[in-house]
């Protein structure tokens, strides 16, 4: 016996993450059909970058407030841009004691995180061009890739981040909490 439960409402963690890769796939397949068919190219979707606390909400503790958003990164409706640092940050937290316990498997959100974003190089603040200067400098790469990508939102808690709202409209770019957030008709 394997331990694990069987019958008609169980599901194995692993079962439950197949079944979503298999879902996206078939959902990317039939865009992919519909964007060959219409011969017109597919439309990119808005950008977004998300701080840790963001993604450990999403990909952690399965926060209701971050599903919208998860959901449409997952599906393809947003596309989600992570540096190699902001990689590095969320495996640094990962390894900490006090979410060990709540995150048994951080390979797994690893992975995943992978998974969902796309990979951009560093941008250096001098190089952004943007002027929004965060009073955190460990939140200023978040805000640095979000005006270089051009990125419709960056979604963060961080109050330090949140200060640079109004100005970072001025250069496109929201900064907002993910709780209230859905995708835009």
């Amino acid at each position: 016996m394997t331990g694990r439960a069987t019958g008609p409402g169980s599901r194995s963690t692993k079962s439950a993450a197949e079944s979503a890769e298999k879902l996206f796939i078939i959902l990317a397949s039939v865009r992919l059909r519909n964007a060959i068919a219409s011969k017109s190219p597919m439309p990119t979707p808005p950008s977004v970058i998300l701080d840790t606390n963001v993604v450990l909400d999403w990909l952690v503790f399965g926060d209701p407030a971050v599903g919208p958003l998860g959901r449409a990164i997952e599906r393809g409706d947003l596309r989600w841009i992570a540096s190699a640092s902001m990689h590095k940050e969320l495996e640094l937290v990962l390894t900490r004691d006090t979410l060990a316990a709540r995150c048994p498997q951080p390979g797994d959100v690893i992975m995943r995180s992978r998974r969902w974003a796309a990979q951009a190089e560093v941008c250096a603040p001098s190089l952004a061009g943007h002027g929004l200067r965060c009073s955190d400098p460990d939140d200023q790469p978040f805000i640095d890739l979000a005006a270089a990508t051009r990125s419709r939102w960056l979604f963060t808690r961080d109050r330090a981040l949140l200060a640079l709202a109004r100005r970072a409209r001025g250069h496109g770019v929201e900064i907002r909490v993910p709780v209230g957030w859905s995708m835009p008709a």
